[in-house]
């Protein structure tokens, strides 16, 4: 396994695990995979973002994960995130030989507020001035989506006004909605997430798949019955207390791989 790093802009840059192309058994070149995890965005857990990169890797990805702009870097946050994403995955595509990348077959993966950063990318880099604003000239138009529990507008619930005032991220909330921008461009998504999620209400991702159902934009939706916010891989590489390791809701991964080849993504695990 080759490990590589994309610099961006400020603190930003992503994380890469990177498969060596074997001619023998006909592999030149990789899916990819971007994971865009949670926070608050204050942080993002980095050794779970890594379990869940490595996850994709072992099943045959070029694995990455997004180290975002946190609150405090830059006034407001948002929509910097988003940009950070784009410009991560517009490095990768520009990589593709060196690192064995299939262009036509990158994925992007945010869970919690990781998922309104790929959400809002999703539904954003397709409008007509993104290009200028981001300072992104080709956006990367992404293969497949996977959303899990994620945040999908800033004033339902999230964030807690106590802790993280609406002003440090954002001064158009009603831009902070993916259903505001171009929902009929997104791409195919998956999203999961539970019911018992206090953090962010399952609403969030319930009513994002409405507006793609509207949109008649292909979705999938698991809404598992337990499980607390945050779960991640939900197994026990990824459980960060009691009753976070819950096989049920660990077959999200396993439902995701086969959504993926049923959109002609093929991963072949590696071990």
């Amino acid at each position: 396994m080759e490990q590589v790093k994309i610099d961006l802009n400020g603190p930003a840059y992503a994380q890469g695990y990177l498969h060596t192309p074997n001619e023998e058994i006909g592999r030149t070149t990789y899916p990819v995979i971007m994971i865009v995890s949670g926070g608050s965005y204050t942080h993002i857990p980095e050794h779970q973002a890594e379990d869940l990169a490595l996850a994709f890797f072992a099943r045959g990805f070029q694995a990455f994960y997004l180290r975002y702009h946190f609150i405090g870097e830059t006034k407001p946050l948002l929509p910097q995130p988003v940009y950070d994403l784009g410009q991560a995955l517009a490095a990768i595509r520009d990589h593709q030989h060196a690192w064995a990348v299939n262009p036509e077959q990158m994925v992007i993966a945010g869970f919690s507020v990781g998922g309104q950063v790929v959400s809002l990318y999703d539904t954003m880099h397709s409008e007509t001035d993104f290009a200028e604003r981001s300072g992104i000239p080709a956006p990367v138009s992404p293969k497949a989506v996977i959303l899990g529990y994620p945040v999908t507008r800033l004033d339902d619930q999230f964030p807690p006004r106590d802790k993280i005032p609406l002003i440090q991220l954002t001064d158009n909330i009603a831009s902070t909605d993916a259903r505001a921008h171009n929902v009929t461009q997104a791409s195919p998504t998956f999203i999961w997430g539970t019911a018992a999620d206090n953090v962010i209400p399952v609403f969030h991702s319930l009513n994002y798949a409405a507006a793609l159902a509207k949109a008649k934009v292909p979705y999938e939706l698991h809404t598992f019955s337990e499980g607390p916010h945050g779960l991640a891989l939900s197994n026990v590489l990824t459980a960060w207390r009691p009753g976070t390791d819950l096989p049920h809701v660990a077959h999200w991964l396993p439902l995701s791989l086969e959504w993926l080849r049923s959109l002609g993504i093929e991963s072949v695990p590696t071990n």
